[in-house]
């Protein structure tokens, strides 16, 4: 096939990229939407705290098999409350990046309470890690103009958290290294066995197929494929055994780079990808369409 559609530029023979990140949530997210009121049901404080106990390490085992690193996004009080965690990844390794201190939904808070967020999560990895880290994943992917602000003035390489290329970019002056929702264990394995589960979980075949075929897509027009998982969901053995089928997938490529976010972001600036791609945030006041004349009352 030819080449006419592949304009980003890998590295030398390689024809695409692959990332494999982790968002180590533990908790955090229950804790953060319980913020206001008191926590009665505690089944799924303890389903999620699988992660941190149990799947991290299986997940690590995974792509130690295949000699991959990883990008993990660990929340501050995760990393507190499991302080075993940042400290094994930097031995294996890996690269961890910050996750909000308790998961927070960067829309809900201020520019302030935003930047107070980032100096306390810091603090923790500056107490337990030598390394500081570089990459920064908003929780729930939910990003807003101030935030790229604060992460550009505490000298972040990149955020990892939009879609609006389908490799890294340049946005409003920041790195991105996109995420992929076609490829996240929450669209497909969020199982709480509670009234918030909307259908039962697929068969892992069916979702290995898929997650093959978006693979193809991406080495076709020579794309970033960024695998999302979450540790209280893809450490259980039956996801671990389609991730491995995944690898086993990709791995018959000889022109795939498999790559952390960090060296994601770190090639994007070092080539001329930083000056093709480039992108913001800032989006136009919705309430002056009308005045433009445009019609919006049924859309």
């Amino acid at each position: 096939m030819a080449d006419t559609t592949r304009t980003y530029r890998w590295p030398p023979g390689m024809r695409c990229a692959v990332a494999f990140t982790s968002d180590i949530d533990g908790e955090s997210p229950y804790l953060w939407q319980h913020r206001d009121k008191p926590i009665v049901h505690v089944e799924s404080l303890d389903q999620r705290r699988f992660g941190p106990r149990v799947g991290i390490y299986r997940l690590l085992d995974l792509l130690d098999e295949f000699g991959v690193k990883g990008s993990f996004y660990v929340p501050g009080l995760i990393a507190e409350q499991y302080p075993r965690i940042l400290p094994t990844l930097a031995e294996r390794g890996h690269e961890a990046g910050l996750h909000g201190y308790c998961h927070e939904s960067v829309a809900a808070l201020s520019a302030a309470e935003n930047m107070a967020v980032v100096e306390q999560s810091l603090a923790v990895f500056a107490a337990q890690v030598e390394t500081r880290p570089r990459g920064y994943r908003a929780p729930y992917w939910h990003m807003t103009a101030d935030m790229v602000a604060t992460l550009l003035a505490r000298d972040f390489t990149y955020d990892s958290s939009l879609m609006g290329y389908d490799h890294p970019y340049v946005v409003d002056g920041l790195v991105e290294v996109p995420v992929l929702a076609t490829v996240a264990d929450t669209t497909y394995f969020r199982c709480t066995g509670g009234p918030a589960d909307k259908t039962y979980p697929p068969d892992p075949g069916q979702v290995l197929e898929s997650w093959i075929e978006v693979f193809e897509g991406v080495r076709e027009f020579g794309d970033l494929y960024t695998i999302t998982v979450h540790p209280w969901i893809a450490g259980h053995g039956h996801i671990v055994r389609m991730l491995r089928r995944l690898f086993e997938h990709i791995r018959q490529y000889d022109d795939v780079w498999w790559a952390t976010a960090l060296e994601l972001a770190e090639h994007h600036l070092a080539s001329d990808n930083a000056t093709a791609y480039k992108a913001s945030l800032r989006a136009p006041d919705a309430r002056s369409f009308g005045a433009a004349g445009l019609d919006v009352s049924a859309r």
